[in-house]
């Protein structure tokens, strides 16, 4: 039997150990492996990107966090699942957020985002505009009686 193309994996992985955290940026190109680095970040905003026209951000959160109810009135906004399940509410109506899937929200509706599962990463792009970064929210926090 042949082995696949570039060879067994084992024998190569020691070479690209931090190439997943590491973007390439060539002629305006960036190319990230989105995946492993929500996988080893404990940050709400892993990584992002922007470029003249576009933001993207990677956004990871633990179960039950994730971003508060808001209304965007600038720009729309594509989310794409990376990583686990999570929940978008666009008015009154919830859609679930899973890897490979694609929820565009247009500008001017209401909208959360929540993790249900263990964890959940997602990247949010849209047309650049200045001042914008996602704000987390954590329900744990807010529920402490103090």
């Amino acid at each position: 039997m042949s082995e696949p193309e570039g060879g067994d994996s084992a024998c190569w992985a020691h070479l690209v150990d931090d190439v997943a955290a590491e973007a390439s940026a060539h002629d305006g190109v960036v190319a990230v492996d989105v995946a492993a680095i929500a996988a080893r970040s404990d940050e709400a905003v892993p990584w992002s990107t922007r470029s003249a026209d576009l933001n993207v951000n990677l956004l990871a959160f633990r179960h039950g966090d994730g971003v508060a109810s808001h209304v965007n009135a600038e720009v729309d906004v594509l989310l794409v699942g990376i990583a686990g399940e999570g929940e978008v509410v666009v008015g009154e109506t919830t859609y679930p957020l899973v890897p490979g899937r694609v929820v565009l929200i247009p500008k001017g509706q209401e909208r959360s985002i929540r993790a249900v599962s263990e964890q959940l990463s997602y990247l949010s792009c849209h047309r650049t505009r200045p001042g914008l970064m996602p704000v987390p929210r954590h329900p744990r926090e807010a529920k402490r009686d103090d």
